[in-house]
Formats: structure tokens, C-alpha cells, sequence
């Protein structure tokens, strides 16, 4: 009597393979990479003494940065909706002012913009407002010791000039998002508003304007993130933000790596925890549009 022997092999079923494969390159694996570092930082903020240390130095860093970035970027905002008409305007001196703005801010280092704001614009103004204010002592309408006259470049803080100068810079990136936001409404609806009678300025602000700003919030989100950024940049002119006290306390204790790892991991976590938001804000924007 024979016996035969049979021999069963099994095989993966290509269709989950591909499936655990696909999975596996689509898995977030810098997101893994943040959380672990994550982790081992805030388990260094809780045990460690010198990290301790550099959280509560870098502490005013922190609520300045904050300030700056708010403070700035609301005056940006409102120099870009500025620009922004003045680019879409029919007026050929308007127009091309703004875009000659919008050029050399675009064309130029925003930290070139941050010294020649805060060693050259402000110091002249301070000169012209001084001419201004012996002017109009000459005239007799002031008293000699008024504050047109008194106010000196050393009476400007360096904080206020960065603010003026990221305020400028943004204020060219906001102008696009703006313009580009209003020229996206169709041009039937502002036809139809000239037919009931609407001038252009009622045509802006009851019609283009509301449909444009919800269709410019997420990129103006992302702006607002970049400036969280770039305010970074005013370390060089010696405002004590997050970078700059870093930058001193390294310099004092020699705590390199400590000190540079939390100043990134701070500035990580808020830019992140902002982009959350903004693509929440854009996620709910699309699904209002679709309804």
C-alpha cells in the first residue's frame, strides 16, 4: 500500500498584504516622531532642573512673542485690506502705489525690513515729526517744550519697531490674500449690485467683502502662523522674545542643547496647535459652502 503525502502551503492574500503595506506608508510617522519628542521633553520639564530653569526664563519670551504676533498682525490685516482696494482700484495713482508696495516688500529680506524699519523709517519719521513740531512753534500755535519736539528715537522702544515692521511686511502678503479674495467673487454679483443701485463702497462691504473674508480666513490663518515664526527675526534688533532669551541664556550657561530644544519645541508646539485650528476652520468653512 502507497501512501501520499500532500504537502499544503499557505499564502498571503495579496489583497491584505497590499493593504498592510498601504497602511504602513500612509501611517503619520513624523507625527509618531513629535509625540516621542514630546514626551521626552516634558519628561525633562518634570525631572530635570535645568530644563526647570530655561521654562522659567524663557516664560517672558513666551508672552511677548505672543503680544508682538497679535499686536502686529492685526495692523497688518488692516494695511493688506488697505492695499489690497488700492490694487483693485480703478484709480491708476492708487493702484500703483500699492503694487509698488506690494513689489519691494515681496522683493526683500524680511529681516533687511526689520533693521531698515527700525533704523531708518522710524528715526527719519521722529526727524519729520520733530520739523513738524518746530514748525508749528515758529507759527506759535505750540509751546516750545510740546512732544512733537521732545520725542526722540531713543523714546521708541524696539519692541513698537518691530511691530511696525512686521506689521509692514505682513501687510504685503495680506494685501494678495486679500486681493485674490475679492477678485474670486464673480463679477455677475457686482454687476448685479450696480444694478440696484449700490455704489462701489456699498458693493465692498455688503457683498464682496463677506463672501471674500471667509474664502481668505484659512490662508490669513496660515500668515498668522508665519509671523509666529518670523518674530523670531526680532532677536536681532534685541527684543526680548522666545529666541533672543534662549539665545542669552545659552550664551551665559553654555546649556546648548537644553535651551535651543525647548526654544523649538515651544515654537513647535504653538505653530501646530495653531495649524490644528486653522485646518478646523477650514474644514468648517467647506462643509458651510457645500450646504
Amino acid at each position: 500500500m502507497s501512501s501520499t503525502t500532500t504537502t499544503s502551503s499557505v499564502r498571503p492574500v495579496p489583497g491584505f498584504q497590499t493593504n498592510i503595506t498601504s497602511r504602513l506608508a500612509e501611517f503619520p510617522w513624523w507625527g509618531l516622531f513629535i509625540i516621542l519628542s514630546a514626551i521626552f521633553l516634558s519628561y525633562n520639564f518634570i525631572t530635570n532642573a535645568k530644563y526647570q530653569d530655561i521654562i522659567v526664563t524663557l516664560s517672558a519670551g513666551i508672552k511677548l512673542t505672543i503680544e508682538i504676533t497679535l499686536i502686529a498682525y492685526a495692523f497688518a490685516v488692516i494695511i493688506g485690506l488697505a492695499t489690497a482696494f488700492g490694487q483693485v482700484s480703478k484709480n491708476v495713482i492708487i493702484k500703483n502705489i500699492a503694487l509698488l508696495y506690494v513689489q519691494i516688500i515681496r522683493g526683500v529680506p524680511i529681516i533687511v525690513q526689520i533693521f531698515y524699519v527700525a533704523l531708518v523709517i522710524v528715526p527719519g519719521a521722529i526727524s519729520l515729526i520733530n520739523a513738524l513740531g518746530n514748525q508749528l512753534v515758529a507759527l506759535g500755535w505750540l509751546q516750545p517744550d510740546n512732544f512733537l519736539v521732545s520725542l526722540t528715537a531713543r523714546k521708541v522702544d524696539y519692541v513698537v519697531r518691530g511691530i511696525i515692521a512686521l506689521a509692514i511686511s505682513y501687510g504685503a502678503f495680506s494685501s494678495e490674500i486679500f486681493r485674490a479674495g475679492i477678485q474670486s467673487i464673480e463679477k455677475g454679483q457686482i454687476e448685479a449690485a450696480h444694478a440696484l443701485g449700490l455704489n462701489w463702497i456699498k458693493t465692498m462691504r455688503l457683498v464682496i467683502l463677506p463672501q471674500a473674508i471667509r474664502r481668505v480666513l484659512p490662508p490669513l490663518g496660515n500668515d498668522f502662523i508665519a509671523m509666529l515664526k518670523e518674530s523670531s527675526l526680532l532677536s536681532a534688533i534685541g527684543v526680548g522674545e522666545i529666541t533672543q532669551l534662549g539665545k542669552k541664556y545659552s550664551g551665559a550657561s553654555f546649556l546648548f542643547p537644553e535651551t535651543y530644544n525647548t526654544v523649538a519645541f515651544l515654537y513647535l508646539s504653538m505653530t501646530l496647535l495653531l495649524s490644528l485650528g486653522v485646518k478646523t476652520m477650514e474644514r468648517r468653512l467647506s462643509t458651510e459652502e457645500e450646504h
